[in-house]
């Protein structure tokens, strides 16, 4: 055993100059060299830590994924998930203000904020960011007022939104799928395209008919609609449904960390651990 004592190498014959009190000491001295290398080799070199600072994330208002309780804490599925990840993995989060979406989007690209939660994966953000494995997936709705339902079942796509002239309420920024972006700027150029910051703003446009439908994620608007006791109903057609993932800056975070934290995941995943939490809050995976 590495460390353990023995009486051969501290005799005289390898140290002969030696008293027998230094002797004793020389060998407390071997001893304890010892076991820190049996530490270090335990628990491995410090530059090969997890993570090498805590990262950086900013409060956000996204039920039920990721928003501030009573007392102002962190709450949701995907916070939940996140420090799952983060423990497993040996990390920490240092969790910031809340800041409007399009000044967060800024800042992280800025490399100010390290981590953007439920980010779709696209060509022009990989330029600037990583991403994680995906840890949940993301159903795009459109949602009426009940009264109006008949009126707009049959939409079927932004070319119907385009042709029949409805008025559009959707969030100022993000990734709705592929059939979103390629109208978006013939829907702006008609003005038939209004945007809204907190759900809850989007829901009272709805509400005083600034718009007729209104896009954003499914279990988002249901959860602000209930709190609002308002309610909504959903369209047939959703414009997109595809998994989310953990975005992280190039500038500010290695690859090597966003794989030690895949691989967090993946053990996580492999013992029910996430899969339990995305069950406590009905969401997909």
């Amino acid at each position: 055993m590495l460390g353990a004592p023995r009486s051969t190498p501290i005799r005289s014959r390898y140290m002969p100059g030696l008293t027998k009190s230094w002797r004793s000491r020389a060998a407390a001295l071997a001893l304890g060299l010892g076991g820190m290398w049996l530490l270090l080799l335990l628990n491995g070199p410090a530059q090969a830590a997890p993570c090498s600072r805590p990262l950086r994330i900013a409060m956000m208002e996204w039920p039920p994924y990721f928003f501030p309780n009573d007392k102002g804490e962190a709450v949701g599925a995907d916070i939940e998930l996140i420090r799952a990840v983060f423990k497993e993995a040996g990390c920490s989060l240092e969790l910031g203000e809340a800041v409007p979406r399009n000044r967060r989007y800024a800042m992280f690209k800025a490399g100010e904020l390290d981590i953007i939660p439920g980010a779709s994966d696209t060509a022009e953000r990989r330029e600037f960011a990583w991403f994680g494995r995906a840890y949940r997936m993301e159903t795009v709705s459109l949602f009426t007022l009940p009264a109006k339902l008949a009126l707009y079942r049959d939409v079927s796509g932004f070319q119907d939104v385009l042709a029949r002239r409805i008025p559009l309420l959707s969030l100022n920024a993000g990734w709705f799928g592929a059939d979103y972006e390629a109208y978006i700027g013939r829907l702006q150029e008609a003005r038939l395209s209004s945007t809204f910051e907190t759900f809850e703003k989007g829901l009272l446009m709805l509400a005083r008919e600034r718009g007729e439908l209104i896009m954003a994620d499914h279990a988002t608007l249901l959860f602000e609609a209930g709190r609002l006791k308002m309610e909504l109903a959903p369209l047939p057609y959703h414009p997109s449904n595809a998994p989310v993932h953990l975005m992280f800056s190039k500038k500010t975070v290695s690859e090597d960390e966003v794989q030690r934290l895949n691989a967090a995941q993946e053990r996580l995943e492999a013992r029910g651990v996430l899969r339990a939490i995305r069950a406590r809050y009905g969401v997909q995976y």
